[in-house]
C-alpha cells in the first residue's frame, strides 16, 4: 500500500491519534509517498478541463497540502497562485517541492473555514480535502469560498463516482469511516476524515444555496460506469453576482 519511503504503521497510528493539524504536520515529510496524495492522472484531467473552462488570472488551492493543486493552478492561471493550508508541516514541504516558471506562487497558513482573503481570486480548487469537514460545516466552507471569489469566479474540484454497494471498495471505505467515528467517540482530539460523507447529491444543493451556479463536466479519460455515467466529474461552481 505504501512505498518504502512512506510512513510506517506506527507513524500512521500516531498521526491518527493526533489532531488533524498535528497529524498532518507529522505526516508531511512522507505524505507524497502515500495513497492519500491525489493521483497524477486526476490532477492532469482537471487541469485539462480547466483550460477549456477558463481563462483564469488568480487562483487559490484550498487545503493545498504539499502543493499538488498549486501545480495544477500554475498551468491554468496567468496572474498569481496561492496555496492555503493550516498545517505548517505540509506548507514547508510544498514550498520546497513546487516551482513555477509562470505565475508567482505564495503560501499562506490559514483555516479554510475562516479564509484570510478578500474577493481576490478567479478560480479556487481543492483536491481530496472535503473528508476533513463534517457535513454541517459545508455551508460555512462554501460561503468562505464564495467570499474570496470575484463575481463569475469558479470553484472547481473533482468528484469520483462512489463505489457500488456490492464492491469491496464500498465496504472498505464504509469500514474506514466506521472506525474513524468510533475513534472520535472515544478519543480526543478528534481526527475528522470521512470518505463517504461528501456526496455530490448533497453537495450540489449546498453550493447553490451558497450562491453558486453549478455545472458538471465528465472527465472522459476515466471512462464510464456500467450504467453509462461518468466515473469522474469535475464540479465547476460559478459565483453568482
Amino acid at each position: 500500500m505504501f512505498s518504502p519511503e512512506g510512513p510506517s504503521l506506527r507513524e500512521l497510528a500516531v498521526q491518527a491519534l493526533s489532531s488533524v493539524e498535528h497529524g498532518y504536520d507529522l505526516l508531511a515529510p512522507k505524505f507524497d509517498h502515500t495513497p492519500f496524495r491525489t493521483p497524477a492522472p486526476l490532477l492532469d484531467g482537471v487541469a485539462a478541463m480547466l483550460r477549456r473552462v477558463g481563462p483564469f488570472d488568480d487562483g487559490l488551492d484550498l487545503c493545498c497540502g504539499t502543493g499538488a493543486g498549486v501545480e495544477v493552478l500554475t498551468k491554468v492561471c496567468r496572474g498569481s497562485v496561492t496555496g492555503v493550508d493550516f498545517s505548517t508541516g505540509m506548507l514547508e514541504v510544498a514550498r520546497e517541492r513546487v516551482t513555477s516558471g509562470g505565475p508567482r506562487v505564495s503560501w499562506v497558513r490559514g483555516d479554510a473555514r475562516a479564509l484570510p482573503f478578500a474577493s481576490a481570486f478567479d478560480l479556487v480548487v481543492s483536491f481530496g480535502a472535503f473528508g476533513h469537514f463534517l457535513p454541517r460545516e459545508l455551508p460555512g466552507l462554501f460561503g468562505q469560498v464564495h467570499s474570496v471569489l470575484r463575481p463569475g469566479g469558479c470553484f472547481a474540484f473533482p468528484v469520483v463516482a462512489p463505489p457500488r454497494p456490492a464492491s469491496p471498495a464500498y465496504w472498505m471505505l464504509s469500514g474506514f469511516d466506521a472506525v474513524m467515528k468510533v475513534r472520535n467517540a472515544v478519543w480526543r482530539p478528534p481526527f475528522v476524515m470521512y470518505y463517504r460523507d461528501f456526496q455530490l447529491g448533497r453537495v450540489r444543493p449546498e453550493l447553490e444555496r451558497a450562491g453558486f451556479a453549478v455545472d458538471l463536466y465528465a472527465l472522459p479519460e476515466f471512462g464510464q460506469r456500467g450504467d453509462g455515467s461518468p466515473r469522474v466529474r469535475m464540479v465547476a461552481a460559478r459565483r453568482l453576482p
